[in-house]
């Protein structure tokens, strides 16, 4: 059997930028993305902890080491500059390797800088 469990996520991320008329997903600096193993494209859960909007969407990879988080297309409906973001990965694993999975957790401060 196969259970869906947390792969990773970057928790507490400040959105920098909302922009409405971009076709849509999620822009990350690709330096977060790489500290956290997820992938352009990979599809992301998005939880805003300022408003309690949940979406789900895709990344895009951002400027390195700019701190890029940045809502496009429908989602930035859903956030605005300076709202509180944690974007969560799922992966697959079979039960022998979901017995001693650790997800990556990523904390970063309010430049979007790992902790």
């Amino acid at each position: 059997m196969n259970v869906s469990l947390l792969k990773s996520k970057i928790h507490r991320a400040t959105v920098t930028e909302a922009n409405l008329f971009y076709e849509g997903s999620l822009t990350v600096d690709v330096d977060l993305l790489k500290r956290a193993n997820m992938y352009q494209f990979e599809k992301v859960h998005v939880v805003n902890i300022n408003n309690g909007h949940r979406l789900i969407t895709y990344l895009i990879n951002g400027e390195p080491g700019s701190g890029t988080i940045c809502l496009n297309g429908a989602a930035a409906r859903l956030g605005h500059h300076g709202d509180k973001i944690i974007i969560i990965s799922y992966g697959i694993y079979e039960d022998n390797e979901a017995k001693d999975h650790k997800p990556i957790i990523v904390l970063v401060d309010e430049h979007n800088k790992p902790i």
